[in-house]
């Protein structure tokens, strides 16, 4: 369990955790000082920043798996949502949903997200690493000059003109259409969640990348800081 504290300043609310991951937990080198704070701020952002520290060269890679339905709580699926990945390449993945190793490029395929586009446009199609996600599960190669926020994706909800914004530090963004919600998950207030309920937009490096020496490296070394930034900026058309 995280330990948790809230704060409020000025303009932003929010609650920092963190958690000391011991020496050898999941098999982990090193004992981890991993710490995440979530920040509501008066410009309609979610800002989540990642910080760990280690004492023996270890792999981190930190994210989280927010689902976002921008047409609001319980009101169906995201298949109608538009949304805009700022990514030429993705990494395409085995029959067990893991990186191959390689990059591919999205142009002219169902993972070109270059302009925004349905998600419920070819979410269908026969290419064989949609029917490997039953939808899309997949890491995106993001587009970077600087280091620093870039900005990642964003989506678009056109009936209520709700829109999600995304800039990150990190070099990939996960897409996940939320293939996987089986049956009838029952949310707040009663209301019932069903397949493609939700979207998520991992920031991350790339799944995999301990095992995939092309891959930008997720080690770890004492003496080092692991930081990261995602903010989700929402707004209306």
């Amino acid at each position: 369990m995280w330990r948790a504290a809230p704060f409020r300043t000025g303009h932003a609310a929010g609650v920092a955790l963190s958690y000391i991951s011991p020496d050898g937990e999941e098999g982990y080198p090193g004992n981890l000082d991993a710490r995440v704070t979530y920040t509501l701020t008066d410009r309609n952002e979610l800002v989540v920043d990642f910080l760990a520290t280690t004492d023996q060269a270890t792999p981190v890679n930190l994210t989280q798996h927010t689902s976002f339905n921008l047409t609001g709580d319980g009101a169906g699926d995201i298949l109608g949502h538009l949304l805009w990945i700022n990514a030429d390449l993705m990494t395409p993945v085995d029959e067990s949903l893991i990186p191959t190793g390689r990059v591919a490029p999205v142009a002219g395929g169902p993972f070109d997200f270059r302009t925004l586009t349905g998600i419920g446009t070819r979410i269908a199609s026969d290419d064989e690493q949609v029917r490997r996600g039953r939808g899309y599960d997949h890491n995106f190669v993001l587009k970077r000059g600087e280091p620093g926020l870039v900005h990642a994706a964003q989506v678009v909800e056109p009936r209520s003109g709700r829109t999600l914004d995304v800039y990150t530090t990190e070099p990939g963004l996960h897409f996940y259409s939320g293939n996987f919600i089986h049956g009838r998950v029952i949310g707040k207030g009663g209301r019932v969640y069903g397949p493609r309920a939700g979207l998520c937009l991992e920031t991350q490096h790339y799944p995999d990348s301990p095992n995939q020496p092309a891959f930008p490296s997720t080690l770890l070394r004492p003496g080092q800081e692991y930081r990261s930034r995602t903010v989700f900026a929402f707004g209306v058309t």
